[in-house]
């Protein structure tokens, strides 16, 4: 299978259709754009849970790892309130390395207001990259249901902060002595700095006051594979304008020179947000210091078009994230 995300397809037909559901408490589990499990227990809050593997170097695993799924618990609509850390290590990691990346996981708990409640560390001679597999927990009051009304037909669409960003500091730490051949060492250093807006928690919060219909935050396969996803979970049709979704220029420098789609670039600290009124969530989002930009609208039908002027093309099923072409 090719690297990164399997396919939806293979999802569908290798994944989903193994799985059935057994127990009541389960309200929503596992689906095509579906990245929380949410669990009721009749006592007015839900538990809202998801977990996410990454693979980066040990000094840079944690502040990637913990957002992508605090993330996921955010966009649905439910606060975080710890992590557990499954870290399974090569054999040549120094245990400095080790007190390295847990002293950042703290760091980037704190940062969030997070708990690391426990999990797991091994060493295996199998792997040759460190891999840290998280599991967010958070809970949501039951009424969050009934303000999330769902994304629907008619809805504006609505992106926060820039796509790309995660993808942007992963190539800008990794290849930054190749980046400084081309661009000045300050834009360089810019796009590294970026890590401060890998969390979408504040616009999430935010949007859960503000008329928000639905919320998914952006990871792997960029913005274009989470519209997707989006429409997919939904069953809507969308219009998207490829020239109002928020890209920083360090993103466009940096995959000029890789040669990549900024659009299909892991998207970190970006969430997407449907609402009937668009314009009141950019500006509740905007009183906060959050950049937001209305990009589109949901539609009744299946096509999901995206528009670049006077051309016209239709959104693909989502690839293969462009960050493995590096």
């Amino acid at each position: 299978m090719r690297k990164g995300k399997i396919s939806e397809n293979v999802l569908k037909r290798s994944v989903l259709k193994k799985i059935r559901t057994h127990r009541d408490e389960v309200t929503s589990g596992a689906g095509v754009g579906t990245d929380c499990a949410v669990l009721t227990f009749g006592e007015g809050y839900d538990t809202v849970i998801s977990t996410t593997p990454v693979t980066a170097p040990t000094e840079d695993i944690s502040t990637y790892a913990i957002p992508m799924s605090l993330n996921n618990i955010a966009a649905a609509g439910a606060e975080p309130i710890g992590v557990m850390l499954a870290v399974v290590l090569p054999e040549k990691t120094e245990e400095s390395e080790l007190q390295t990346m847990m002293e950042r996981a703290e760091e980037v708990c704190r940062l969030n207001n997070v708990e690391i409640i426990g999990g797991h560390t091994e060493v295996l001679p199998a792997i040759t990259e460190p891999i840290m597999t998280v599991t967010g927990v958070g809970k949501r009051r039951g009424r969050a249901t009934d303000l999330l009304r769902g994304v629907k037909p008619g809805q504006d669409i609505v992106i926060s902060k820039w796509i790309g960003i995660e993808g942007t500091i992963r190539l800008a730490k990794g290849r930054r002595k190749e980046l400084c051949m081309r661009y000045p060492a300050a834009m360089v250093e810019e796009a590294v700095s970026y890590d401060r807006y890998l969390s979408v928690i504040p616009e999430a919060a935010t949007a859960m006051k503000s008329g928000v219909c639905g919320m998914h935050d952006v990871s792997r396969g960029g913005i274009f594979g989470a519209l997707w996803e989006l429409a997919e979970e939904a069953g809507v049709g969308l219009e998207i304008d490829l020239k109002k979704i928020p890209v920083k220029q360090e993103t466009i420098e940096i995959c000029e020179f890789f040669e990549l789609n900024p659009y299909e670039l892991l998207s970190g600290g970006c969430l997407i947000m449907t609402a009937d009124n668009g314009e009141n969530l950019v500006a509740a989002l905007k009183r906060e210091g959050i950049p937001s930009v209305i990009v589109g609208r949901t539609t009744d039908r299946n096509d999901r078009v995206i528009y670049n002027e006077d051309e016209k093309r239709y959104l693909d099923r989502p690839k293969t994230d462009q960050i493995y072409k590096v």
